[in-house]
C-alpha cells in the first residue's frame, strides 16, 4: 500500500479513514485531546471560523473532524437528532480511559462492563453526539462459545 496524504498534506497509511460531523469542529478537537488524549494535528480553516478538517489521531487510527454546513446538508448528529453508528477505541485501561471520558462530560450510552466474547466494553456518547465504544481485550473465547451467548442473550438457539 502506497502512503496516502490527506487534503492538508498529512500522511495517513490506513484504508478506512471516519470523517464526523460535528458542532463545534475545534472545541471536538480539544475535548477528544482531553477525554481520549488524542492528538490534533493539521486544520483547514475556511472564512467564517469554521473548519473542513481537522485531524485527530488515536493511537495508530486517524479521525477527521468537520464544522457543520447547512446550507450543504453536512449535519452532525445534534441536528439530525441521533447518530449512525459508533467508533470503537482498544485501549490496555478501559477503566481508565472511561473515568477520564466521562469525567470530561461524556454520556453513559452502555456502562463499561465485561463482555460475553471476551473485551471489557461500554459505549458513550460525547457532547457533539458521536458514540463512542472503549474495549479492553481480557480473553479469548471460541467463537462457538461467542455464537451460543449472542443467541440466548437474544433469546434463541445458536443457528
Amino acid at each position: 500500500m502506497n502512503q496516502q496524504t490527506n487534503r492538508a498534506g498529512s500522511p495517513t497509511a490506513h484504508t478506512i479513514t471516519p470523517h464526523l460531523v460535528v458542532g463545534g469542529a475545534a472545541q471536538a478537537a480539544d475535548w477528544y485531546q482531553q477525554a481520549f488524549g488524542a492528538q490534533v494535528g493539521a486544520r483547514i480553516p475556511v472564512p467564517g471560523g469554521k473548519f473542513i478538517q481537522i485531524e485527530v489521531r488515536l493511537g495508530d487510527a486517524t479521525v477527521m473532524l468537520a464544522d457543520e454546513f447547512p446550507d450543504l446538508g453536512v449535519l452532525s448528529p445534534l441536528t439530525l437528532g441521533g447518530t449512525y453508528g459508533a467508533l470503537d477505541i482498544a485501549t490496555e485501561d478501559a477503566d481508565a480511559l472511561w473515568d477520564r471520558a466521562v469525567a470530561a462530560g461524556a454520556r453513559v450510552y452502555q456502562p463499561l462492563q465485561d463482555m460475553f466474547w471476551g473485551d471489557r466494553h461500554g459505549q458513550l456518547i460525547d457532547p457533539f453526539g458521536h458514540r463512542w465504544g472503549i474495549s479492553q481485550h481480557l480473553r479469548d473465547v471460541p467463537p462457538e462459545e461467542v455464537t451460543r451467548a449472542a443467541a440466548a442473550m437474544f433469546g434463541g438457539e445458536a443457528g
